[in-house]
């Protein structure tokens, strides 16, 4: 989703520590977090606006696609 990728980049590698890292997420952390944002459980009015446009199935596709992206997020030494 293009309002994904403007801050969280292509495939949620974020380059800025101000917007955190979507690919290597957990699948349910993903769903669970766009649904609090949509439902208003979480508060940032830009992720609320961009959540509230979202059905289940979009939420459920774009939690599948970034946390099937590769990621440092579990880089093992």
């Amino acid at each position: 989703s293009q309002p994904c990728v403007a801050c969280h980049g292509p495939e949620g590698n974020s380059a800025s520590a101000e917007f955190p890292k979507l690919a290597g997420q957990h699948y349910d952390y993903l769903v669970r977090a766009l649904t609090d944002y949509k439902n208003g459980k979480r508060n940032n009015p830009i992720m609320k606006g961009f959540a509230g446009q979202l059905s289940k199935k979009d939420i459920e596709d774009l939690a599948a696609w970034f946390s099937s992206q590769k990621s440092s997020l579990h880089d093992q030494r």
